[in-house]
């Protein structure tokens, strides 16, 4: 019991100083992959980047201690990290204190959810994810997600379209008019630095070393160079005007945001009215009508707060300076042949808030993190609400279940390799614990990541141990280290993620599927369509490849297989159709695949009225019960009226290999009473010698004619 609550105390059964040498070792190794790979996933995730730190702290140490896996490395993922983004963008701008707030309670809720499924041993609902399903998704993920990072690959910056197809149009109009090449030069030179050393050795830390050379390059060349400078330095009076416009939108879009925020919460109030007898229900109509107008006036808003800020990304300046502080900037008409430019192109940068006009910021150089913050982040219980749990609930649903695909199928692989048993509810346990301990130290949602799990097996780690390790050197680095990573550009964690994802491409995977069976391929295949095209709704592939995944089931489980059996040469009964069997013209062995219950029970008593068709000479209908499984009320009755009617016909009916679950329905039903246990054989082979018997030397039926019949070979000579 003491292991069952806390297992991470049998790690240290038999561990020694050789043991705990190897798990520091791992433990720094994976740190060492894990930190910048972290900052990158915290931006795929829509956050600033210091909160991947924070997702790499807590997480991976609590994972290891209640889950079952002693390799398996937790922390911020590719797939989760964009589908909490993907989740929460309709609910708030990224980035904004409002959406980091929805990023934490997303991982709370998740964690919730994943710790009552361990608890409660359901860890068998994901099952409900098929493979070809997961192969869709997880194939059109990657490429969403390294698509996503070409804005920051080639330092250019658009709006999010509706569909991601759409974004990515935005994200090639925008490079066609300008690349910011030196930008362009760190992607290229960290992915070219990754290969490289991944192809010498794949042990070396090729992310964290392309992350020091880029940052240090970085800071000794001046990549980075941004200014603020007030409205008036521009010379054409076009960016202070269309800097007031933008203002003026993102103020109307705040105002009408509040007011139907409002008009939310009074018709909250109004529904609980109406349900307690006491409401109205045309006030609540007025009140939908106007969220309805509404929002219909804040997209109009925020198409034209896109448009401005569309004008104001795309304008080029040159720099006219006048010393090292102050700067005059102009387009490149408007220079004079007094002014003495830099050199550079400066652009605005323009997110989605209010503009100071007296400290705008112009871009002359590329993208870094910037400032992190020192130390160690807040630790607090976010504030979850009833209503904020179940607007989140289904999206935490998903992304609990696709994180725990994830991470039970690495941590499989692993335990196949090492010989280590895993309890599938335990790991559940673990990730739902990591998840919610993590939100109470500011993180937002992890899973078991695969390349970091890999680089903590292939560097030895016998015990979670290393992830407490690696954990710590997390701590070390927000304590000391952070303001090394103010220079990291952009590109280089854009190529970071790119690299990563490369592994969760698996075209394989979809001719595998439909080589299989076709359908499970056309799923795969259709789930991978309906990801790509909805993006970023992720959770339509998922739902859709759930949907056609429990469609096909459930069609199976209406027409399972009824086979009419035959001899072989082995004298071993199978199906004649698909063996192309000779069968006996006297009798009829069926056999049924699958549970007998009320979706399938009358198409069993088709199959029987079609096999008493196709054979005018029949006597004999034995049914092999060796594939029912299963039998419910709607069953019973069909195979009662089944051995009714075939006996009114004055034809014989038995069956043979009942299972005792089966056996144990028709006992308490009393069917076996109405079908004799006379009738119920303990195997095909008493059963058929027996009906041979019956049928060709009981009856008129002249011997000289069975000679040719395949079933007497089960008489004794």
């Amino acid at each position: 019991m003491i292991l069952k609550i806390f297992p991470f105390l049998s790690w240290f059964q038999d561990y020694d100083g050789g043991k705990l040498k190897i798990d520091l070792l791992a433990g720094i190794t994976v740190a060492l992959v894990l930190i910048p790979q972290s900052m990158a996933y915290a931006q795929l995730a829509g956050l600033p980047a210091y909160y991947g730190l924070y997702a790499a702290f807590l997480p991976p140490m609590v994972a290891a201690l209640f889950g079952s896996s002693r390799q398996l490395a937790t922390g911020p993922v590719a797939v989760v990290s964009l589908m909490s983004a993907a989740s929460l963008e309709p609910l708030a701008t990224a980035g904004s204190p409002e959406f980091i707030a929805y990023s934490i309670l997303l991982a709370l809720i998740v964690g919730i959810f994943q710790f009552s499924l361990g608890v409660l041993k359901l860890g068998l609902v994901v099952n409900f994810l098929s493979h070809p399903v997961i192969n869709g998704f997880t194939n059109a993920a990657a490429i969403i997600i390294a698509s996503s990072q070409f804005s920051k690959f080639f330092g250019v910056y658009v709006d999010k379209a509706p569909h991601h197809y759409e974004t990515m149009i935005r994200v090639a109009q925008a490079a066609l008019d300008f690349t910011h090449f030196t930008t362009l030069l760190y992607g290229i030179s960290a992915v070219v630095i990754m290969v490289v050393l991944r192809k010498i050795n794949p042990r070396i830390p090729n992310v964290l070393i392309a992350v020091a050379i880029t940052t240090i390059i970085s800071y000794f060349t001046g990549f980075n160079d941004d200014v603020h400078v007030p409205a008036s330095a521009f010379k054409s009076s076009v960016i202070a005007d269309k800097v007031e416009a933008f203002n003026h939108s993102v103020q109307q879009i705040n105002s009408l945001g509040t007011e139907r925020a409002a008009a939310g919460e009074a018709l909250d109030a109004e529904l609980k009215n109406q349900t307690r007898g006491h409401g109205n229900s045309i006030e609540a109509i007025n009140i939908e009508s106007k969220i309805a107008i509404l929002t219909v006036k804040i997209d109009d808003a925020k198409h034209h707060s896109h448009l401005i800020r569309t004008d104001l990304r795309n304008m080029k300046f040159a720099a006219e300076t006048k010393n090292d502080t102050d700067y005059t900037f102009s387009t490149f008409g408007e220079m004079t042949q007094e002014g003495k430019p830099d050199g550079k192109i400066w652009r605005l940068k323009i997110g989605n808030s209010e503009l100071d006009p007296a400290r705008l910021l112009v871009m002359g150089g590329g993208a870094v993190v910037g400032k992190i913050p020192e130390g160690l982040p807040t630790f607090t219980v976010p504030d979850l609400t009833p209503k904020t749990f179940f607007k989140l609930l289904p999206t935490a649903i998903i992304i609990s279940l696709l994180g725990f695909m994830e991470a039970i199928a690495i941590a499989k692989a692993m335990a196949a390799q090492t010989g280590q048993k895993l309890d599938p509810n335990q790991e559940l346990i673990g990730q739902g614990l990591g998840n919610i301990f993590g939100a109470i130290g500011s993180s937002y949602s992890v899973s078991g990541s695969f390349s970091r799990s890999a680089v903590n097996l292939q560097a030895g780690a016998v015990s979670g141990v290393s992830s407490v390790i690696t954990s710590l050197m997390v701590v070390i680095t927000l304590l000391f280290f952070t303001p090394l990573l103010f220079h990291l550009p952009q590109a280089v964690l854009a190529a970071v993620i790119m690299m990563a994802v490369i592994g969760l491409v698996n075209i394989k995977g979809f001719m595998h599927a439909w080589k299989a069976q076709w359908y499970d391929g056309a799923i795969s295949i259709i789930s991978f369509a309906v990801t790509l095209y909805f993006a970023p709704h992720l959770d339509k592939g998922i739902m859709v490849g759930v949907a056609l995944s429990m469609t096909v089931f459930l069609y199976k489980s209406m027409r399972p297989v009824v086979a009419s059996l035959s001899l072989n040469q082995e004298n071993v009964l199978q199906s004649a159709e698909h063996f192309r069997l000779k069968g006996c013209r006297h009798i009829s062995v069926i056999r049924f695949d699958g549970a007998l219950f009320f979706a399938n029970a009358s198409y069993l008593d088709e199959q029987v009225a079609k096999f008493r068709t196709e054979r005018p000479d029949l006597r004999y209908i034995l049914l092999d019960a060796r594939g029912i499984n299963d039998m419910d009320a709607s069953g019973e009755e069909a195979l009662e009226m089944i051995c009714r009617r075939v006996r009114s016909a004055n034809l014989g009916f038995a069956m043979c290999g009942v299972k005792g679950q089966v056996l144990a329905v028709m006992e308490r039903t009393g069917l076996i009473n109405e079908i004799g246990k006379e009738h119920i054989y303990a195997d095909s082979r008493a059963a058929v010698t027996a009906l041979v018997k019956i049928v060709h030397r009981g009856t008129d039926l002249p011997e000289e004619g069975c000679k040719d019949c395949p079933l007497t070979q089960y008489l004794p000579v």
